[in-house]
């Protein structure tokens, strides 16, 4: 009995999985340019289901494409004898015609369309929307203001402007788009990402003028803080980051200094973007006005941070007063875990003084924390005992994060941790173990770092089974992340002497060139990269090098043709990099192109 019944409700069934893959293999068929047998699909699918909408057009749309226009017309002529057809029909009959090049004929079963709306104002979205489909951009236009004419409820506006932005018509789509947002009809999101896609870096072009006139025009007529946040947004497009701050102090001050949230975030772009004395302005701004005293505290600690990018060690002994004031102001508590963490930092990587900087980290963990809290400062601490090669406290610190936040991104950087500090360690089965499970981390630059450490392991442990280079490059790599720059420099110098051709070669290459810049060395950097372009262009650094060069000659310099020329490379070569998606920005931004 019970097996007739699963018999029966196989029987059932069968005909619904049938359908669902008729339907896949169709549209599967069609998006891979095989509409021969994708019609066939398609004609099954109409005759089976005549009142499917969605399988109607599929079949138009598959007629077209094998210039099967008769075909085409038949079935839609057919399905308008039935009546009560959403009148989108007469315009694919009309663009039916448009293909076979019979405008006069297309233009009556669009005006048929058009007319429909007078018998239902909401035909207008439908009617618009597919006429945009197809680029006919007038009588899209005509659709939406013909529904709102018939029926004021009605608000296409929204669609009107990206129109008005599809016809090229930008001052009338910003104007449409900044109306829309003033009366509340979108949000300002909404709207910057559409406007994105008009608006490029350079201040002087045509869209950028154009938008920042219709922006002063309004601020000027009416005191709303949109307009300056606008104003804000359209000047960090164009990195004009002191602007972008004028505007922001004009939103604090009349926000009645409610929130610096937006102030903060100017002032981490503005240091992310290299200007530094904005970013300097627009902290010491927070610190002078903000009543909240870890809101001031940590623009403090950017403060700092900015002063420590020059690397001047005449600096360091003021600095250090500045924490020790800092620590007397906050003392240790788990508000200012930030506090004990830079200043540790700054004391292991500025002032080699790693023990006194463990001392405070430890005290830091005395305090009444939570998972997240401890996991902060261990992988502080873990960092500073590598520093001082007390490898094995490290581990178990990273490894106790990695423990108790596994599935957190805390819980996975810990775990890319114990693989560094395995590696520097010499304990490369154990660093490859971790890695493996890192490859496919949430986190893209972890999931990236952890497979290029993974490569550097495997690749040169089968080549050389003494591992000897790869134990040189380990140790280059540690003094470098003590900040022993000239040291590692000279380490891995010694690979490059005595280990030509082995697979390490470009590896070396690519560290000696990062830390050659750091030095300001800038044309033995170049050389660096342009020898792995040139000598190992096939293997798995080559993208990364092509990006070194293209951000030394487009950073440094200031040699713009020479940096397009390697980003496209990047672009033409080396789709599945990393780097591909800021080497395409990188690559239009020189080109003149509008940027999203």
């Amino acid at each position: 009995m019970k097996h007739s019944i699963y018999c029966i409700l196989i029987l059932l069934f069968m005909p619904i999985i049938s359908h669902g893959q008729e339907d896949f293999l169709a549209k599967q068929y069609f998006n891979d340019g095989d509409y021969k047998k994708a019609v066939v699909y398609y004609e099954n699918l109409v005759r089976k289901n005549p009142r499917r909408t969605d399988y109607t057009e599929g079949l138009i749309a598959t007629y077209q494409q094998l210039e099967r226009f008769a075909d085409a017309e038949k079935l839609i002529l057919n399905k308008l004898e039935e009546g009560h057809v959403y009148p989108t029909l007469y315009i694919e009959l009309g663009y039916n015609y448009t293909l076979q090049n019979l405008p006069k004929e297309a233009t009556k079963y669009y005006r048929k369309a058009i007319d429909k709306i007078e018998e239902n104002p909401n035909f207008g979205y439908g009617v618009g929307y597919r006429f945009q489909k197809y680029a006919l951009l007038d009588q899209a236009l005509e659709a939406y203001s013909k529904a709102m004419e018939l029926n004021p409820k009605l608000d296409y506006n929204y669609q009107m402007a990206r129109v008005y932005g599809e016809q090229g018509n930008i001052e009338k789509m910003f104007h449409s788009y900044l109306n829309l947002i003033e009366q509340g009809r979108t949000s300002k999101s909404n709207v910057l990402r559409n406007i994105d896609d008009f608006i490029s870096s350079d201040p002087e072009s045509e869209n950028n003028i154009t938008l920042k006139s219709l922006l002063l025009k309004n601020a000027q007529k009416s005191p709303n803080t949109l307009w300056n946040e606008m104003l804000s947004w359209l000047f960090v497009q164009q990195k004009q980051y002191g602007s972008a701050f004028r505007q922001e102090k004009a939103i604090y001050r009349r926000m009645d200094g409610a929130n610096t949230q937006r102030l903060q975030e100017l002032g981490k772009t503005a240091l992310e973007d290299n200007d530094s004395e904005t970013a300097k302005e627009v902290y010491e701004y927070i610190t002078e006005n903000s009543g909240d005293e870890i809101v001031k505290l940590n623009a403090t600690l950017n403060l700092i941070d900015i002063q420590l990018l020059d690397n001047d060690p005449k600096k360091y002994a003021v600095i250090e007063k500045e924490f020790e004031t800092l620590t007397q102001l906050h003392g240790y508590k788990a508000q200012t875990l930030q506090l004990q963490v830079a200043h540790a930092n700054f004391l292991t990587f500025k002032m080699d003084k790693p023990e006194e900087a463990i001392t405070i980290l430890k005290n830091s963990l005395e305090l009444p924390l939570n998972e997240r809290g401890k996991a902060f400062i261990k992988l502080a601490l873990g960092d500073i005992l590598v520093f001082g090669q007390r490898f094995n406290e490290a581990l178990i610190y990273f490894s106790q994060i990695q423990t108790k936040l596994k599935n957190d991104i805390l819980g996975q950087n810990a775990r890319f941790k114990v693989a560094q500090t395995s590696f520097y360690k010499g304990d490369f089965d154990w660093a490859l173990t971790q890695l493996k499970v890192l490859r496919s981390s949430t986190s893209q630059l972890i999931a990236n770092d952890a497979m290029q450490l993974s490569l550097l392991i495997s690749d040169n442990s089968l080549q050389d089974s003494t591992q000897t280079a790869l134990k040189k490059y380990a140790r280059a790599d540690l003094l470098a992340y003590q900040n022993k720059t000239q040291a590692s420099i000279t380490a891995l110098d010694d690979i490059l002497q005595n280990h030509k051709g082995e697979k390490i070669e470009d590896e070396a290459l690519l560290k000696q060139g990062k830390l050659l810049e750091e030095q300001k060395e800038y044309e033995s950097a170049e050389f660096n990269y342009l020898k792995i372009t040139e000598f190992y262009a096939n293997d798995i650094l080559a993208d990364d090098a092509h990006f070194a060069l293209g951000e030394l000659y487009r950073t440094t310099l200031n040699q713009p043709e020479k940096a397009k020329e390697h980003y496209e490379k990047i672009l033409f070569n080396y789709q599945d990099s990393y780097y591909f998606p800021q080497a395409r920005k990188n690559f239009r931004i020189l080109r003149g192109d509008a940027i999203n």
